[in-house]
C-alpha cells in the first residue's frame, strides 16, 4: 500500500508505515489525518501482520497540526472533531488511539521534531524509540488549545499526574534524554530505526495470538480494579489454551493411522 501522504511497506510480517509530508516536517493536515485512519483500518484486517514500525519521512516524525491548512477550511476542522457520541473517537483521536487498537505491537521511531499532534500519535504506539537529537513537546497549550487527540490515554499510563500536568501546561520542549527521564520514551538510540527493527524482529518470534492478548490485557487492566484484571487474565488465557488444544487435536488427527492410510490410498 502506498499513497501520497502515508506509505506502507511490508517485509516478513512487519509493516513500515511512514508519514510523508517531509517538506512540512510531516505536519498534520486533514488529508494526512484521513490517510492515517485508512491505513490503521487496513492494517487491522491484515492477518499476516506481526508488528508495525511507524516513522516520518525526511528525518522528522511530525511537527504537529498544520494550523494554516486546517484554518483554510473550517469544515475540515468540523470533520476532524465530529462524533455521534461523546465517548466515541473522532478522526483526530483515531490517529492516536487507533494504533493501540491494532492487535500487534506498534513501535514509533522519533527523529527531528515530535510536537503537539505528533506527540499524541507517538503516545498511541506501544514503544517509542528516539534519536538523541529529537525534540519532543506536548505543545497545544502554546496555541491556546487542549490536547484532544487521545494522547492522554497513553500519557496517564506513563507518568504521575503532576508531571503530566506540568508538561502539558508549560508546553516545554524536551530533549530526548529529558523525555526518557519522564518515561515518555522507551529508549534513546543513535540509530532509532535500526533499534526498532531489532525490537520488531524479537517481538515477531513470539506467538502473535499471545502478543495480541497481552497487549489487550495490559491496556484494559492497567488501571482497572483487581477483580477485573484477574477476570481478564483468566479469560485471555482460556482462549489461548483452547486455541492451542484445537491445533493439537487437528495435528493428532492428521497423524492417525486411519488418516495416514487414506492419504496413502489417495497417493499423498
Amino acid at each position: 500500500m502506498s499513497n501520497n501522504l502515508v506509505c506502507v511497506r511490508k517485509e516478513e510480517g512487519i509493516a513500515y508505515v511512514s508519514l510523508n509530508r517531509p517538506d512540512k516536517y510531516n505536519a498534520l493536515n486533514y488529508e494526512l489525518f484521513k490517510e492515517i485512519d485508512v491505513c490503521i483500518n487496513t492494517l487491522k484486517k491484515d492477518k499476516a501482520l506481526r508488528a508495525v514500525i511507524l516513522f516520518g519521512e525526511g528525518h522528522s516524525f511530525c511537527s504537529g497540526l498544520d494550523v494554516k491548512s486546517v484554518n483554510r477550511s473550517p469544515f475540515d476542522a468540523v470533520k476532524l472533531l465530529f462524533k455521534l457520541l461523546p465517548g466515541n473517537a473522532n478522526l483526530a483521536q483515531r490517529v492516536s488511539i487507533g494504533w493501540r487498537r491494532l492487535p500487534v505491537p506498534v513501535i514509533a521511531v522519533l527523529e527531528g521534531v515530535c510536537y503537539g499532534g505528533g506527540m499524541q500519535i507517538a503516545l498511541g504506539a506501544d514503544f517509542r524509540i528516539a534519536a538523541p537529537e529529537c525534540k519532543l513537546s506536548i505543545m497545544e497549550a502554546r496555541w491556546g488549545l487542549v490536547p484532544d487527540m487521545a494522547g492522554f490515554v497513553g500519557l496517564r499510563e506513563l507518568m504521575p499526574k503532576d508531571q503530566a500536568l506540568m508538561l502539558t501546561m508549560t508546553a516545554d520542549i524536551l530533549t530526548a534524554e529529558q523525555a526518557r527521564s519522564f518515561n515518555l520514551l522507551t529508549a534513546v538510540e543513535a540509530d532509532p530505526m535500526a533499534a526498532a527493527i531489532v525490537l520488531a524482529q524479537r517481538l515477531i518470534q513470539t506467538s502473535p495470538d499471545a502478543n495480541a492478548a497481552i497487549k489487550q490485557s495490559i491496556q484494559k487492566s492497567w488501571s482497572a480494579p483487581i477483580r477485573q484484571l484477574l477476570r481478564r487474565e483468566s479469560c485471555y488465557q482460556v482462549r489461548l489454551l483452547a486455541g492451542k488444544n484445537r491445533i493439537i487435536a487437528a495435528i493428532r488427527q492428521s497423524k492417525s493411522p486411519q488418516k495416514e492410510y487414506k492419504n496413502r490410498q489417495s497417493g499423498w
